[in-house]
């Protein structure tokens, strides 16, 4: 007896939990709010795994745009930032070719101390004899998702003190309708570019100096 009645009430258990399983399931596929999440959800993944295939324009803006430096020395690190003058890139994504420049004003450099920056720009930099700092790509290797953040190889030519030099380093780009976001980070060796390092007899600096660079702006089909 014991034996039969625990057979009748896993049966009825069974069926019970059978029953509200089922209930449930018919209740979250007729609810339009469950069917609006999972159509975002799988219209957010289809958008951000969506590579873009058409040639780009990207317009910089020089007020969202800029780069911050950091040297390191002995004592301190010396941080500062340069403005943006201009820029603009053509992308072709099914070759990787791209053309343009980014412009940066070398007379804009700023430590936040007078006399450092007389130096820097007079000494270093020598920005009265060459007042812009160019940037010209001529390749990009990488997937560029239409939405959301994608990291491209960007290779070209770095201007600075007079001479260009190879590069190549990884952009951050992100999209956003029309909008995009970039940002990345390399480091410039500006004593083996030819410039002077500024060191003094207590005070000690690198041969290298270390870039963010950020931008933002629109893009042209």
């Amino acid at each position: 007896m014991k034996h039969g009645c625990g057979i009748h009430l896993g049966f009825f258990i069974g069926i019970f939990i059978g029953k509200t399983v089922t209930k449930t399931l018919r209740s979250m596929a007729l609810s339009p709010i469950v069917l609006l999440l999972v159509a975002a959800a799988l219209a957010a993944a289809q958008s951000a795994g969506t590579p873009v295939t058409r040639e780009l324009l990207l317009q910089l803006d020089p007020a969202r745009s800029g780069a911050d430096i950091a040297l390191t020395g002995n004592l301190h690190t010396v941080e500062g930032a340069f403005l943006l003058k201009h820029g603009a890139i053509h992308f072709d994504p099914a070759t990787g070719k791209a053309s343009g420049e980014v412009v940066f004003d070398a007379t804009s450099g700023k430590t936040g101390n007078n006399s450092r920056d007389h130096k820097m720009h007079k000494d270093v930099i020598e920005s009265g004899r060459y007042p812009e700092i160019v940037f010209r790509p001529d390749r990009a290797d990488g997937v560029l998702a239409a939405s959301g953040a994608s990291t491209l190889q960007v290779h070209g030519m770095f201007a600075m003190h007079g001479a260009e030099h190879e590069v190549t380093f990884p952009v951050e780009v992100t999209f956003a309708s029309s909008d995009w976001t970039a940002k990345t980070s390399f480091q410039v060796p500006y004593v083996r570019w030819g410039m002077k390092n500024p060191s003094k007899l207590f005070l000690k600096v690198d041969d290298v100096v270390q870039v963010q660079f950020h931008a933002s702006g629109s893009t042209t089909p």
